[in-house]
């Protein structure tokens, strides 16, 4: 069994270690294949995903034998492995890829069971998506994207990171946790401040956190943000947490588990 890593540099690991992929065209291919999650990919995606604008002179035997490299490398990991991973199919190349082992299919699959979980079940919540963020090393592809199909993916599998992100901050504010994740969200905050959830989340821990004023301050900000950045005014949503900060909305200053339900 392998476990291939795409949410940081790609990594494939074998019971005795982890094993290099050396160059940047088996790189993008191996990439390629595995943002595909085991559908097929055809070759005139791959040819692009792997040379661009710069494409040899005769890209079918080029790929062929980039991925006939690859077959020997993955037999070579996998001795005892009979069929080999990468198989033709007349839509295209075909990773195999089981579950358990791509650490991107195990995020999305953790954010997907997360945001179908009941909210009163914070405590899990938190403890599923604190283990699903942990999967990340860095950046998708260690900030190696490839061609089209692994920006697409990148992007993807980023927007799934930031909304792991929010809900395990709203299970950490129903259980109580302001004071503990204010640093984690003034960070998430900071690094995307044009996304409002995040803003409303840290505006919600520093009220709870006896800091009325900071989390007005943190208001104004992003409104005057907003307003230079895009021309536009902050959601109802953001509004209606200014609001309940202003007048001491019984729900802020209540039970944690109800104030994010009641807010959002």
């Amino acid at each position: 069994m392998l476990k291939f890593s795409i949410l940081g540099a790609l990594q494939i690991r074998t019971e005795s270690g982890p094993a290099e992929i050396s160059g940047d065209l088996q790189r993008t291919l191996v990439q390629t294949l595995l943002v595909s999650e085991g559908q097929p990919v055809s070759g005139e995606s791959l040819v692009e995903e792997m040379w661009g604008a710069a494409m040899p002179d005769n890209q079918a035997n080029a790929l062929q034998a980039h991925v006939s490299r690859l077959r020997r490398k993955l037999r070579a990991l996998e001795p005892g492995r009979a069929p080999s991973r990468v198989t033709i199919h007349p839509s295209g190349y075909r990773l195999t890829v089981a579950e358990g082992e791509l650490d991107a299919a195990e995020f999305i699959r953790s954010v997907r069971l997360a945001e179908t979980a009941a909210p009163v079940d914070a405590t899990n919540t938190a403890r599923l998506l604190g283990a699903a963020l942990a999967l990340w090393r860095g950046p998708v592809f260690g900030g190696f994207p490839g061609g089209p199909l692994c920006e697409l993916a990148g992007a993807r599998y980023e927007e799934y990171r930031m909304r792991a992100m929010e809900l395990r901050f709203d299970a950490e504010l129903r259980l109580g946790h302001h004071a503990a994740v204010l640093a984690e969200l003034t960070e998430a905050h900071t690094n995307h401040p044009l996304r409002e959830r995040f803003c409303e989340q840290l505006m919600i821990a520093l009220y709870c956190s006896g800091r009325q004023a900071d989390a007005l301050d943190v208001f104004r900000r992003m409104r005057r943000h907003l307003d230079v950045e895009l021309g536009i005014e902050p959601s109802p949503a953001l509004r209606q947490v200014e609001s309940a900060i202003l007048c001491h909305d019984p729900a802020l200053a209540g039970d944690a588990r109800s104030t994010l339900l009641q807010l959002a």
